[in-house]
């Protein structure tokens, strides 16, 4: 799929489906397994929310809001530990509002996502320093 037919796609339709492509949303999102939702979006992001944005380089990143600023949104990946910032309503294509795992909907609504999402948000910290450990111990066992 081009860049483009992305944000024509939501632009034309209001929703897109697609596979994504990288580990950074792991566990919630597997690559070449699950199918992700994304809408257009409506008003600023919340806290949680999962927005497709375009960074300035035009690469596309479906990452986690974790604060909500007045001029930016501090995001990052279910499988990161380092902090984006600087991403704002610009840069917002969409969001997600469900995936699809198995053949089964899972929509950002239902009472399982929520409970994943406030206990790997809220944990954050802890789950920061445990995937730098591992990514260091990795470096380490390589050399």
């Amino acid at each position: 799929m081009s860049n483009s037919s992305i944000e024509e796609i939501l632009a034309d339709e209001g929703r897109l489906v697609y596979s994504n492509v990288g580990d950074s949303m792991l566990p919630l999102i597997r690559q070449g397994r699950d199918l992700v939702v994304i809408e257009r979006v409506s008003g600023r992001l919340k806290k949680y929310d999962v927005p497709l944005y375009r960074r300035d380089g035009g690469q596309y990143v479906l990452h986690r809001v974790l604060k909500v600023r007045q001029d930016d949104y501090v995001l990052c990946g279910d499988n990161r530990w380092r902090r984006e910032t600087g991403v704002t309503d610009r840069h917002v294509r969409g969001v997600l509002t469900a995936v699809v795992r198995d053949g089964k909907e899972l929509p950002v609504t239902d009472r399982r996502y929520r409970l994943y999402v406030h206990l790997w948000c809220d944990l954050f910290p802890l789950r920061a320093f445990l995937l730098m450990a591992i990514h260091v111990l990795r470096r380490k066992r390589k050399k």
